[in-house]
């Protein structure tokens, strides 16, 4: 009797995430039969595939192994000053140096607050930059 695997089951014994695996099946590296909503894999289609595949582990570079997430509230006097610093954030994004790799900047204005809320994802270095920027935005103001 044939026994079959799901795909966390595979995804625990390879030692790789749920989704390679569906991704390996998806692309027709793994086959698997569909049984209700879920998967299954044959043992001996399991063992051609691991024969086949060599599964390496991915290095990322080290400026992409941690990312950040953060939101930031500025206060700020008036809708003028909140475009400023919005148009000068959305400046800065499309200058920034390809070694800050993927990021993201989301911004609000929140009229009735007198805030620029900004929702910001990348790596340290972008995000140590920016949050430098903005320091210096805002000691500007104090003077």
């Amino acid at each position: 009797m044939e026994h079959y695997y799901t795909v966390d089951q595979i995804s625990q014994m390879l030692s790789i995430h749920p989704k390679t695996v569906q991704r390996y099946i998806r692309e027709g590296k793994l086959r698997a039969s569909k049984i209700g909503k879920s998967w299954r894999v044959s043992g001996h289609d399991l063992s051609l595939f691991a024969e086949d595949n060599t599964i390496e582990p991915v290095t990322l570079p080290i400026k992409d192994r941690a990312t950040s997430t953060s939101v930031i509230d500025i206060q700020v006097l008036d809708k003028d000053e909140a475009y400023r610093i919005i148009t000068t954030l959305n400046a800065a994004m499309h200058a920034k140096p390809s070694e800050y790799g993927d990021t993201s900047l989301a911004t609000q204005f929140i009229e009735r607050e007198r805030t620029v809320r900004l929702m910001l994802w990348g790596s340290l270095p972008f995000m140590a930059t920016i949050y430098t920027m903005i320091q210096r935005y805002l000691d500007e103001q104090q003077e």
